[in-house]
């Protein structure tokens, strides 16, 4: 199974084709190209050229693909709807699934992948305003979150090590692994097994979780 991969709740602009063994639970999806950008700036710009890029690498065409990944955040609404949008449209230009995954989740599933433990851990990225989208995960997998709230607000324990946007980790005096963005591969893990399973995908909804800006006016007569 061939499956592209792409993500723009952080900074990044991220994409990927990923390999996936249909037949063996057990085999860990295998990155056949993949592109990383950090440019916040040029989620818009730069994602179809990258997507292509790593098809040509793979030595594929866009109907060779099977299925598509996407994060639905936590993330910021303008970057996070370009990755959404693009999935979305390659899916349905395609005809093939688009499961939408937690990208916190992928950056777990990356330091599971990396570093073969199942530690508690904390993932952390930023939300802008002086906040953090973070969950934290026990046994590889997700117990507490995703939320947004100030750094300050999330409690470190019980959490054993933490993980995701390098600036943010360092405001918990936590072991840090370095994996600060969801790759393909950790993307394409998270859904495997609905992959596997030809499973229906779940309507893309975004993880914004922003406490909205507006208040209601009151009373405002007429």
């Amino acid at each position: 199974m061939l499956v592209l991969a792409v993500d723009t709740a952080t900074p990044a602009v991220t994409s990927g084709v990923v390999r996936l063994d249909r037949g063996r639970d057990d085999a860990r999806p295998e990155t056949v190209a993949a592109r990383v950008l950090d440019n916040p700036r040029a989620h818009a710009e730069v994602l179809t050229p990258q997507i292509l890029e790593c098809l040509a690498e793979a030595g594929a065409a866009p109907i060779d693909l099977d299925a598509i990944v996407v994060g639905i955040g936590p993330g910021p609404f303008t970057g996070l709807r370009v990755g959404m949008a693009t999935a979305a449209a390659f899916g349905d230009a395609l005809g093939i699934p688009v499961h939408g995954v937690c990208s916190l989740d992928a950056i777990a599933a990356d330091v599971h992948r990396e570093h073969g433990t199942d530690d508690d851990l904390l993932v952390v990225t930023d939300a802008r305003r002086r906040e953090i989208y973070w969950a934290r995960y026990s046994g590889g997998r997700r117990v507490e979150g995703p939320e947004v709230r100030k750094p300050a607000d999330v409690p470190a324990e019980p959490s054993v090590r933490v993980a995701g946007s390098s600036s943010h980790v360092a405001l918990f005096d936590l072991p840090a692994v370095d994996v600060q963005t969801p790759s393909p591969a950790g993307l394409v893990t998270v859904a495997a097994d609905a992959l596997r399973a030809g499973a229906e995908p779940e309507p893309l909804v975004p993880l914004y979780l922003r406490r909205p800006d507006a208040v209601e006016t009151a009373n405002r007569r007429a």
